[in-house]
């Protein structure tokens, strides 16, 4: 017997509804669900839909994202093929890929500011936790041609009206802004001389950081480093705020307090990826465990001039749609699973069966319907339907036959009702709407 072949560590195959003991994470309607209502939304809010290849030049990415990133340094998935070409990667994040596509593309040439999103795979190579995946699911929101302030602030509010468009409602918003690059220039010259002298108490990736980019170390996942930077009561980087920059940020603050959008100021906040200016913010979900982040996001106006184009100020967000499933689950929010059949038609005897699939073929134009492929005795064909969640189920036998006539059984209240064949698209779009 030839072994079994499983899916790899850290992916997760999207199933079909009523699959036992699914998580909902791992539920296809699920995802659907999630992309659906933040597709109204975001739709709503003028965003038009954009995809990307999930694999693009590694350039892309290393220039994108930052060379001193982990994504960079240790959660690229390389992509290589016969013709011996390793230069390309497995997308990490979304936003790199939706600026190249804009610049390559020529839509700037499109009203500004441009609002755009998408959603889809993301793969990193990382510790598999509690909804963080090396294949993982993301919907991303991204605004290109606009600096202004109103433009964050709204971006903040759509990403708050998403999640609570899907019922949750113990989240927040960690808000602050890393700056300008003078202002990052500044604060990094604190960093690397109040680190400098604790050098071996880091971690060798720290280390790496303080000369590459010391704002890194802040949000370091080792315990020690976290230790290291309570004792050294290190100053936010809020305080190294230019006078432009810290005024854009009061802006920010002002729409979303005018809005009744309600956050945290939190000067912590530096982000992942060097890309990133100004407002930065994270949304959080203590439903989902130690690592609550679900998502977050920031502007980041060099990306750009970063990959060969000409300076396009940009600001965009992403959540993990696991992640999110995971805090719905949390809050016992319930998903909508996809719907059974309308009507469910079988076949008495075998002759009637082609009848039967005929019917059923022709009342697709209005409604979803499913026939069995085997003569079933009724009893077993309306058991069938049940399993099906079917709302209605027939049977077609003989008499039914000659006379070109269904009764059509309501599964839940049992009653049936004679209905032609000629007839049945109408009375199926009648039963559809209510």
């Amino acid at each position: 017997m030839a072994t079994k072949i499983n899916s790899i560590k850290g992916t997760n195959d999207l199933l079909p509804d009523g699959t036992p003991a699914l998580k909902a994470h791992t539920v296809a309607s699920a995802h659907t669900h999630v992309t659906n209502i933040a597709r109204r939304v975001l739709e709503r809010a003028g965003a038009q839909f954009i995809a990307t290849p999930i694999f693009e030049e590694a350039e892309l990415v290393k220039r994108g994202v930052g060379g001193s990133t982990d994504i960079v340094r240790k959660e690229m998935y390389t992509v290589t093929y016969f013709g011996g070409h390793g230069g390309y990667i497995l997308r990490p994040e979304g936003t790199a890929g939706i600026v190249r596509a804009y610049l390559q593309n020529g839509l700037k040439q499109l009203p500004a500011p441009l609002k755009l999103w998408t959603h889809g795979p993301m793969f990193r190579a990382e510790n598999v936790q509690a909804g963080r995946y090396r294949q993982f699911h993301q919907v991303d929101y991204e605004v290109l041609g606009s600096a202004d302030a109103l433009v964050d602030a709204e971006a903040i509010a759509l990403m708050v009206d998403v999640v609570r468009a899907l019922g949750l409602t113990g989240v927040r918003v960690k808000l602050g802004s890393i700056g300008d690059p003078a202002d990052r220039d500044s604060y990094n010259e604190y960093l690397r001389g109040l680190f400098s002298p604790q050098l071996e108490r880091l971690s060798d990736d720290s280390k790496d950081r303080l000369t590459r980019n010391p704002m890194r170390i802040l949000d370091s996942k080792s315990a020690e480093d976290q230790a290291l930077l309570r004792e050294l009561n290190v100053r936010p980087m809020l305080d190294f705020l230019g006078a432009e920059a810290s005024a854009h940020f009061a802006e920010v603050q002002a729409y979303l307090a005018a809005w009744g959008v309600e956050y945290d100021l939190d000067p912590s906040i530096v982000r992942g990826l060097d890309y990133y200016r100004r407002t930065a913010w994270e949304l959080h979900h203590e439903g989902v465990g130690a690592k609550s982040a679900l998502g977050g996001g920031g502007r980041y106006d060099g990306l750009s001039a970063q990959l060969g184009g000409p300076e396009v100020p940009g600001i965009g967000w992403a959540f993990g749609i696991e992640r999110l499933l995971l805090a719905l689950e949390a809050e016992g929010v319930g998903l909508p699973q996809t719907p059974g059949p309308l009507l469910y038609l079988a076949a008495m005897d075998t002759e009637n069966v082609g009848l039967a699939a005929q019917t059923a073929l022709g009342a697709r134009a209005v409604a979803r319907v499913e026939f069995a492929y085997k003569a079933q005795k009724p009893g077993n064909a309306f058991k069938d339907a049940e399993r099906r969640r079917a709302r209605y189920a027939a049977v077609i036998g003989t008499d039914e036959a000659e006379r070109r006539v269904l009764n059509l059984k309501n599964l839940v209240s049992g009653e049936q009702r004679e209905v032609s064949l000629d007839d049945l698209n109408a009375v199926l779009t009648e039963l559809e709407s209510n």
